[in-house]
């Protein structure tokens, strides 16, 4: 009995001070991707600032196995869609526009929301456009949130790496 009680003791320390240590991490994980798009700003921004042109870049988009439905653009609100894919409901709403950026809120039913941006800056080299995807996820205190938060880049930033360069062969095949 006296073994079992030190054991229970070491691991309730154990977990207390994993606990305060995860606790210093902090609560917002920011993922960010470039790419240099050698291209129209006006020809970038249209791809990105409609929500039914990510079909051309955005893997998750062009997916077969993906049932979309897009708001009707005429209500005056800011456009948003929902997805229905592999038994994930999403949901994605454009929070913001201006003539450099395309804000948008990403919620995915039971995770975290992710604020993302996508800002589209003039390079001055031939032409080029530096796209940039960022996306901001605020962890709750949980320990477990603030130990995922340690993974959430290389769990996600190869996925805007993915859709930014698929963005940049549309957009440079198309760029006429």
């Amino acid at each position: 009995m006296r073994y079992i009680k030190a054991f229970l003791i070491g691991l309730i320390g154990l977990f207390i001070v994993i606990t305060l240590l995860l606790l210093l991490l902090p609560s917002e994980v920011k993922v960010s991707r470039a790419v240099v798009i050698t291209a129209a700003t006006g020809k970038v921004y249209t791809q990105v600032a409609n929500l039914k042109n990510w079909k051309n870049w955005e893997p998750l988009f062009a997916s077969d196995s993906a049932i979309i439905h897009f708001s009707d653009s005429t209500s005056g609100k800011l456009p948003f869609c929902d997805i229905s894919y592999r038994d994930k409901q999403i949901h994605i709403s454009i929070t913001g526009l201006d003539s450099a950026s395309v804000k948008f809120l990403l919620q995915v039913k039971g995770e975290d929301d992710i604020f993302n941006e996508i800002d589209i800056v003039p390079v001055g080299v031939n032409n080029g456009i530096q796209v940039e995807w960022k996306a901001l996820t605020k962890l709750k205190w949980y320990p477990w949130e603030k130990f995922y938060g340690i993974f959430i880049d290389g769990i996600t930033g190869s996925d805007y790496e993915d859709a930014l360069n698929h963005l940049k062969v549309f957009v440079e095949k198309n760029n006429n």
